[in-house]
């Protein structure tokens, strides 16, 4: 059967982005259809998940009708033209606040769309509602005093992760197809991971970034390692997403004009697995995962072969360093005065972990950046394609930031595949391999930098053997 010819769940809000844009262009259905769904989705499932913080039917409703009367009128339709998407509260949109899951800026409105929000409607996306985030974005738990807690739709007890928690939920619930997220330590990778969806993390300067609600610029940290993203329930939505969302904002100087595919790999793709990449040990569960995936891969006709990528721990450490130094000057005060009690806890336990703040290691920290980016390319030129597990560990509990502090080397140590990728800026896809133990299961794909093409493509491979875990009703 045809790619296109295939058959489409019954209700709209199951369907992905790439059908329900074609169905559109071919006026088989209405966007006020595709959005009226995915809005009477939300009303079913939201109040178990709070997911979405912010409804914006009223403005959807009215969007999808002039998707419709542009479609009816025959002009150009964008590749997202009248599909239910929703953005993250840290992100820019116009009229809405930008509140970061923080009481103090609930009236934090912003004036202008930021680049990712702007890109996605260009494309013709109607965003249906605002996705919650912990406070400041600073977790791998969605919780917060202004908009409450965000809940697994797996299992109530284990975390959706963060700080793209609600992005995960929701699109996992069949909210929309398409979620707005952004990374810099595994926001987007490891909500997809617990939540059992697609999180794709882009290269450093592929989706433009910035925000007109902030004070300050950020530190360079958050500059050179932050990045919006997709969160999607397939990878050919991801796929999609990334497309629109790569568009250039002149308001970002370190976007970069690189072309979304690029050359290609001669011979068979060179793959390597790493199951302990950091020599920490692994849950059973994830070695089992990413040896699933590997034979996937190596069936698929890659060329598998057990391979590290260099110093996976130290290039992990140097970014826990130079965010060490940094947040305490740029964010410390903020997090105290205006911070919920599960951040500061939190904060507190990681700043009392290592040495005050000084600027010698920092520098020598930023400096050494290079280091590990040039062996990691010379390692990417021979294997274009890392495999290597999202975290170490099945999904945390709910409430694990409340675990006594001895807990916390560990929890730091299961999140190590989330930091060494944004140091290096480079792409990496997260992708669903199975369920076990009422959890979903994942993997983390890595390549090149501005080789997106090469995760995604690896990605379809592991989601045709793995298959779509998504959408589910909450348990």
């Amino acid at each position: 059967m045809d790619e296109n010819e295939r058959e489409r769940p019954g209700e709209l809000w199951r369907w992905d982005a790439v059908d329900l844009a074609e169905a559109i262009r071919e006026r088989v259905v209405s966007s006020t259809e595709a959005v009226t769904a995915c809005l009477d989705r939300l009303d079913v499932v939201n109040p178990r998940l709070n997911a979405v913080v912010s409804d914006l039917r009223g403005e959807a409703l009215e969007a999808a009708a002039e998707a419709d009367a542009s479609v009816a009128r025959g002009e150009p339709l964008g590749p997202l033209h009248g599909v239910p998407v929703t953005t993250k509260v840290t992100e820019d949109q116009a009229g809405h606040p930008t509140t970061w899951g923080v009481v103090a800026f609930r009236d934090n409105v912003a004036a202008q769309d930021g680049p990712a929000v702007a890109n996605l409607r260009a494309a013709g996306a109607v965003v249906v509602g605002r996705t919650n985030s912990p406070a400041f974005g600073y977790s791998w738990w969605t919780d917060n005093d202004l908009h409450g807690r965000t809940d697994n739709p797996w299992s109530r007890a284990h975390t959706p992760g963060g700080s793209s928690g609600g992005a995960s939920a929701g699109t996992a619930a069949g909210i929309s197809p398409i979620a707005l997220g952004s990374d810099m330590i595994g926001s987007i990778r490891y909500p997809a991971y617990c939540t059992g969806v697609v999180g794709l993390r882009p290269s450093f300067g592929r989706v433009p970034s910035f925000r007109s609600t902030a004070r300050t610029e950020p530190p360079m940290a958050s500059q050179l390692m932050a990045v919006p993203g997709p969160l999607t329930r397939t990878v050919r939505d991801a796929r999609l997403a990334l497309g629109v969302l790569a568009r250039r904002d002149p308001r970002d100087p370190w976007w970069v004009p690189a072309p979304l595919t690029g050359p290609p790999v001669h011979g068979p793709t060179r793959v390597a697995v790493s199951v302990d990449p950091a020599g920490v040990g692994v849950h059973p569960t994830v070695r089992a995962a990413v040896l699933r995936a590997a034979e996937a891969l190596e069936a698929a006709g890659y060329a598998v072969e057990e391979q590290d990528p260099p110093d996976f721990a130290a290039v992990a450490a140097a970014l826990g360093e130079i965010t060490r130094h940094e947040t305490p000057h740029f964010s410390g005060e903020d997090y105290e005065r205006y911070g919920d009690d599960r951040l500061r806890r939190t904060y507190r336990r990681v700043r009392s972990a290592g040495a005050q703040p000084a600027l010698v290691p920092y520098m020598e920290a930023l400096a050494g950046r290079i280091t590990w980016i040039r062996a990691w390319t010379l390692f990417l030129d021979r294997w274009p394609v890392l495999l290597c597990p999202t975290a170490f560990d099945p999904p945390f509990p709910q409430d694990v930031d409340s675990l006594p502090a001895e807990a916390y080397p560990r929890m730091f140590q299961s999140m190590m595949p989330s930091y060494a990728v944004p140091l290096l800026g480079l792409p990496a896809l997260a992708v669903p391999t199975g369920v076990a133990d009422g959890l979903p299961t994942g993997v983390q794909l890595v390549a090149g930098r501005f080789r997106e093409d090469l995760v995604l493509d690896a990605g379809e491979v592991v989601e045709a053997a793995c298959g779509v875990l998504t959408p589910i009703d909450p348990r």
